[in-house]
């Protein structure tokens, strides 16, 4: 797979959790920088950019950054006239990349650089357009690493055996009563059973268990945002139970903030340096100036009550949100009132988001149809057709 990647152009590697994509990486950066190839890395949003950075020992940035977006004017800087400066641009994650970021991405590649695309075509596509991923895989027109084998350390997680389980439609090995596991289901009678048990999870049972911090370690992922299983109550929920009784609270825009709330930025903010998925604490709140005070990795951001809705209490969140993260601990809700979001790739998606340990709430039959249910609604893309090597006349 080395071989084949540094005789490359531009390829592809894909595979799920524990295959060795990481490792792959590695070897290839390690081989090209010894070389003296000069090596951008990037990825769609700012939380996949970090855990990039700390895989590779290689500083990442956002997509949106490495273009140099031009938020006065539109669009970006780098450009086919402007190109990036490198030999190799790796991008991670990219089944999140839409169809005109990689546009955008692709004029600005310097004709003399490779091109090597990282993700894992078996999540969910891009929030965007498009299904770049798996439609330049599908062409056939560019060398793919398709890494398969669960390497024997990842073998011994039943977070990993199961992802892959879900991926080819299995229901996931559920532990037997008294053995000792990292992937575990809790029947819920109803959904408000369930946010009920949710919240004693998050609160003491995997805290006391797993000696897990209940706000920074621990991550509610849901399908939707409606209902008693989806984020927004839960986000309720959850406020009330970790964060009881501040010293002061506002409501702006629908939501409730308080000091030492977990909060989550949705949207790109280059003036303050915050990006769409980035989680923070609820620092301090200024009545007097008008001003609530965040922080993110140890970095003060402050916001006027006036720009709040750029805020979201992130308690819980959808699945979607949580796309090129990685949490110690996810607790998934999954129940037939999401049925209209149960899909394949949702789950699988959920699963891989936990790093030591994965709790599913909810009802067996939801998991059930999810699995059964394929990868969602079909996309109707070009990409694929027009990439495909184009044969002359017979």
């Amino acid at each position: 797979a080395v071989d084949m990647m540094l005789g490359a152009k531009a390829a592809v590697i894909t595979g799920g959790p524990g295959v060795g994509k990481t490792t792959l990486l590695d070897a290839i950066l390690r081989i090209v920088s010894a070389k003296g190839v000069k090596i951008l890395l990037g990825a769609p949003t700012g939380r996949a950019a970090k855990r990039m950075t700390e895989q590779t020992g290689i500083e990442a940035k956002t997509l949106h950054r490495l273009l140099e977006i031009d938020p006065m004017h539109g669009g970006f800087k780098r450009n086919a006239d402007n190109p990036l400066d490198c030999g190799l641009l790796v991008i991670d994650e990219t089944s999140m990349v839409d169809v005109s970021l990689l546009f955008a991405v692709l004029k600005a590649v310097p004709s003399k650089a490779a091109l090597l695309l990282v993700g894992d075509v078996d999540q969910l596509p891009s929030v965007g357009p498009g299904q770049t991923l798996a439609d330049i895989i599908d062409s056939a027109a560019i060398p793919v690493a398709r890494l398969t084998e669960v390497f024997r350390q990842a073998a011994e997680s039943r977070i990993v055996v199961n992802a892959h389980r879900i991926n080819r439609s299995e229901m996931p090995e559920w532990p037997k009563r008294g053995e000792d596991s990292d992937f575990w289901f809790v029947d819920a009678r109803d959904p408000e059973d369930g946010a009920a048990k949710v919240v004693e999870l998050v609160r003491s049972r995997i805290p006391q268990r797993y000696g897990l911090d209940p706000i920074r370690d621990i991550q509610v992922l849901c399908p939707m945002q409606r209902g008693a299983l989806g984020a927004r109550s839960l986000n309720a929920d959850l406020q009330k139970a970790l964060n009881p009784n501040p010293s002061v609270r506002i409501e702006k825009f629908g939501a409730i903030f308080a000091p030492g709330d977990k909060v989550m930025q949705n949207e790109n903010d280059y003036d303050r340096d915050v990006f769409n998925g980035d989680l923070g604490t609820v620092l301090r709140i200024d009545e007097t100036e008008g001003l609530l005070i965040a922080g993110f990795d140890g970095r003060e951001v402050e916001y006027p009550f006036g720009e709040l809705d750029t805020l979201l209490p992130a308690y819980a969140m959808t699945i979607h949100k949580s796309q090129g993260s990685e949490y110690p601990a996810v607790v998934i809700t999954l129940a037939t009132q999401h049925y209209t979001m149960l899909a394949r790739n949702l789950v699988y998606t959920a699963v891989t988001r936990g790093k030591r340990l994965v709790v599913i709430v909810g009802q067996r039959r939801a998991m059930a149809i999810a699995v059964k249910a394929g990868a969602g609604r079909r996309r109707w893309t070009k990409l694929q057709e027009w990439m495909k090597p184009r044969r002359g006349p017979d």
